[in-house]
């Protein structure tokens, strides 16, 4: 197992490098936020697990080489992006329907279980062409090409990137689920919040609709 750690150099590297896509926001910390609001903290963590699930399928794709060739079929792309963005209008118009104006108090009254939020945090970033492309360029650069322990390595590093990811999203859902009592006692204020991030997820679906393989 240890020859598939990297070495001090390049593990500080990609630590620094993580910890800062990690504080990027994206469609996924959207929904970390918006389910902790509506739901409470054990529903943001079970999008926060998966979301950390999909990023495990998404480096051990790119470890066996899969996600290269999604990317080069024009189709196989296409249908990806199209899938993505559709998913995230549905989240777009369920933050609308059944969104943080809930709040936690009647969080029972989403409809959403522990489950449901798990595999809406798996879909939004499985379904995220823009993920794939981002570890098919990330990953690599820390990994010699004519490596032979290269699929191990690419691995480890996925692992490293979630484990670094985590604390992170903690930070977010716990303080997300801080301020949801305030809020839900600001019914106005809520809805506000609902249709921030029905836009937000909007334009993230835009955007992955415009991405290119190359």
């Amino acid at each position: 197992m240890i020859e598939y750690l990297p070495d001090l150099s390049t593990f500080l590297a990609f630590s620094a490098a993580s910890l800062v896509l990690a504080i990027t926001p994206g469609p996924d910390m959207t929904l970390f936020i918006s389910r902790s609001l509506s739901d409470g903290r054990i529903a943001g963590f079970a999008c926060v697990l998966g979301a950390m699930t999909g990023i495990a399928i998404h480096t051990l794709l790119v470890a066996l080489g899969l996600s290269a060739l999604v990317v080069a079929s024009p189709m196989g792309f296409f249908a990806l992006k199209v899938a993505g963005a559709a998913y995230l209008l549905w989240l777009a118009v369920q933050a609308l329907r059944k969104g943080s104006s809930l709040t936690v108090a009647h969080a029972a009254a989403s409809g959403r279980s522990l489950g449901s939020n798990w595999a809406q945090g798996l879909g939004v970033n499985l379904l995220n062409p823009k993920i794939i492309l981002f570890f098919m360029t990330f990953l690599p650069q820390f990994v010699a090409a004519g490596d032979p322990l290269i699929a191990g390595k690419l691995i480890t590093l996925g692992l490293l990137f979630v484990l670094e990811s985590v604390p992170v999203v903690i930070v977010i859902v716990l303080g997300a689920h801080g301020i949801s009592s305030w809020l839900k006692r600001q019914p106005k204020a809520m809805r506000v919040v609902d249709c921030v991030f029905a836009a937000v997820f909007s334009l993230f679906a835009v955007r992955i609709l415009f991405a290119h393989a190359r």
